[in-house]
């Protein structure tokens, strides 16, 4: 079933896509949820029609997101957190701390656009992954240390 994509959606596509999905996820979850709309060659027409009056707008977009990506890829970050004594840490380090960090900095990313590969449970260093625009991503270092 092809669908147009209202919103971002995780591993399925980004807004104004028109991505295939299973009929059921599609029908029983993205349509009701308001997440999405049937890919009718009417809606395709008028996505296209939206999408060229857009463009000018998505064109500024993607180059405050290039702009944005270039300071961050030379960022490092430095995040305390409580640990044992043999470097474990009670918790985990997640995106909030990551953002909260990256504001500490000047630097206002969402935190639901930072991706961690895996969990951090331990001191150490590590790469964040920020998403700021369907074409641009950023890596950003942190180390996780003992307080």
């Amino acid at each position: 079933m092809e669908i147009i994509l209202l919103e971002d959606l995780n591993n399925v596509g980004y807004k104004d896509d028109v991505v295939s999905v299973k009929n059921g996820y599609g029908r029983n979850f993205l349509i009701p949820q308001g997440k999405a709309i049937l890919a009718t060659p009417s809606a395709k027409k008028q996505l296209a029609e939206e999408l060229k009056q857009r463009a000018h707008k998505l064109e500024k977009i993607k180059t405050e997101a290039l702009v944005l990506a270039e300071k961050l890829n030379g960022v490092s970050l430095t995040i305390g957190a409580k640990a044992s004594a043999t470097g474990t840490i009670f918790g985990s380090v997640n995106n909030i701390q990551i953002a909260e960090s990256l504001e500490k900095k000047g630097l206002n990313v969402d935190r639901k656009c930072i991706y961690i590969k895996d969990a951090v449970k331990e001191v150490g260093s590590y790469k964040a992954i920020i998403k700021l625009h369907k074409e641009v991503t950023a890596e950003v270092a942190f180390d996780v240390v003992a307080e």
